[in-house]
């Protein structure tokens, strides 16, 4: 009997985490001595924001993204709460807002100015008084506009529309009255139809937010929770706690039964938190430690054994919080799938560390940068809140691509047609301008046999796209489906025109070689 092993092949294998260079680390920055567990960072294409401290009451620092090096010691600062700021998260549709929760009870609603800050933000654009004690967590909605999340230290979640006019709210639409102490954690599913939940009472619970009733809520003996968060559509749950010997432990859960795990795993006996962080794109799962230095990634499979272990990012300087840029934010030229901001308050330093796969060509890697959440919602608040659901909009991360805001039509060929021959058209008299040297004739015959390869291309496109056939696929069932054979075609009209322009090439090397060989005759 011969044994074979198993190898598993993945794009992610050898993928590995580099740090900034010190020019583009954030210097001199006060990070918050705060032991609440929090990111206490919140990071988007235009802002980095951190949780510092301030005499009198909670502040944090909103830094341009590009502003790297020492910071000033009298920047300004966002502070208008009277406690001290325990979370802080930007709008996923607009990154000039953020929100704010302190011990004070209140979450405020702040609009960040374009330029740079030249002075303290004090007036808040909205705040929400509701909860009786500290508001420890908070959430936006990740597909509706407007619907943020908050989590209080008097056990209940409040949901709350800001589409209102009103500067002050003090009427959520919703209340959560299903914990019976703090929640430590909140998660979204894909669409935001459920929420998970991790309470110190050590259960996980998810929730239908809208009629507020609990779906699944269970415990285990030897996994004590701590944080939660939703993998994506794989219906499964992913939670960091401790075991009973207080070893940091890993556990991934079905969402439709919550009673015993499907992978229970010690990593270490280090006493910090542990942050996951999971990317729906690329299915990669990160583990982050508070008080170490060390990001675990995993690639998660909806087969046994689910949890497959890649590598660890080891630092000897400890981190106390973490902040993710969105993928929109991300350096696809340097093949970066991920981009972490590690708060090293040691230091007073923030290092970006960026999670590169390592790949020989610098033109654009399709295959690790599947379509993406855009920066648009795709419901209104009072669309969610009459139980409509949708999954985000998506887009393409390629260069020069832009978020599709409603379904694309599949575009006709006619016009696609005229625009091809209108680029042919340009394209030959730019070649005419500078090839005035040549016979008419050949100039002739080059058109003649350019509109024969165009009408073979164009006969050949009307049945392909991108090497299969359009009429034996089934028509794409979900919004997904079919953005996905929406940006396929378009990658094949762009692989088409890049060929024909490859037969004018070599056209013209061959209209070449007759005129040389009639002057040797």
């Amino acid at each position: 009997m011969s044994w074979h092993p198993q190898y598993r092949s993945s794009k992610f294998r050898h993928v590995y985490g580099k740090a900034a260079s010190k020019d583009k680390c954030y210097d001199c920055v006060p990070i918050t001595h705060n032991i609440n567990d929090n990111h206490f960072c919140a990071v988007n294409p235009s802002f980095i924001a951190v949780v510092t401290e301030c005499v009198g009451g909670g502040a944090f620092l909103v830094i341009p993204i590009k502003q790297t090096g020492k910071l000033d010691p009298h920047y300004p600062k966002v502070c208008g709460h009277k406690g001290n700021v325990l979370d802080i998260k930007w709008n996923p549709f607009n990154d000039f807002v953020i929100a704010s929760c302190s011990e004070d009870a209140t979450v405020k609603i702040w609009d960040i100015p374009n330029q740079l800050l030249k002075r303290n933000i004090t007036t808040p654009k909205k705040e929400l008084l509701g909860h009786a004690r500290r508001v420890g967590l908070i959430e936006w909605h990740p597909t509706a506009d407007n619907i943020l999340f908050s989590s209080g230290y008097d056990y209940k979640i409040m949901i709350w529309n800001l589409g209102v006019m009103d500067a002050v709210i003090s009427n959520p639409v919703k209340i959560l009255d299903a914990h019976k102490d703090v929640v430590l954690s909140m998660s979204f599913n894909t669409d935001g139809s459920l929420l998970a939940t991790a309470c110190r009472d050590r259960k996980i619970r998810v929730i239908d937010p809208r009629a507020g009733t609990v779906l699944q809520e269970g415990s285990y003996k030897s996994h004590r929770v701590n944080k939660v968060s939703f993998l994506g559509n794989m219906k499964m749950l992913f939670s960091t706690g401790t075991s009973r010997w207080n070893n940091r432990q890993i556990a991934l859960w079905d969402q439709n039964d919550l009673s015993v795990p499907l992978l229970e795993e010690d990593l270490d006996g280090s006493s910090g938190l542990l942050f996951p962080v999971y990317d729906s794109d690329t299915h990669m799962l990160y583990v982050v430690g508070k008080g170490d230095g060390n990001i675990r990634y995993y690639e998660i499979s909806p087969e046994k054994p689910y949890l497959n272990y890649l590598m660890e990012y080891h630092s000897h300087l400890p981190q106390k919080g973490i902040g993710m840029m969105p993928k929109r934010g991300l350096d696809v030229a340097a093949c970066e799938i991920f981009r972490f901001y590690k708060l090293i308050p040691t230091k007073s330093l923030i290092e970006p560390i960026s999670m590169i796969v390592p790949r020989r060509s610098e033109s654009y890697q399709a295959d690790i940068y599947p379509l993406t959440a855009a920066a648009q919602p795709a419901l209104t608040a009072e669309e969610w809140l009459s139980g409509i659901n949708k999954g985000p909009l998506l887009v393409s991360l390629r260069p020069g691509s832009e978020a599709v805001k409603s379904l694309p039509q599949f575009p006709d060929q006619e016009p696609l047609a005229e625009a091809t021959d209108r680029s042919q058209q340009q394209e030959e008299q730019g070649r005419i301008s500078v090839e005035d040297k040549q016979k008419p004739r050949e100039i002739e015959r080059g058109r003649k046999r350019l509109k024969v390869e165009e009408s073979l291309l164009e006969n050949q496109q009307t049945c392909l796209s991108n090497g299969f056939d359009i009429f034996q696929c089934p028509p794409p069932k979900t919004e997904s489906e079919l953005l996905q054979m929406y940006y396929r075609q378009q990658e094949e009209i762009r692989r088409l025109r890049e060929l024909v322009i490859q037969r004018d090439i070599q056209i013209k090397q061959l209209s070449l070689e007759l005129r040389n060989l009639c002057t040797d005759t």
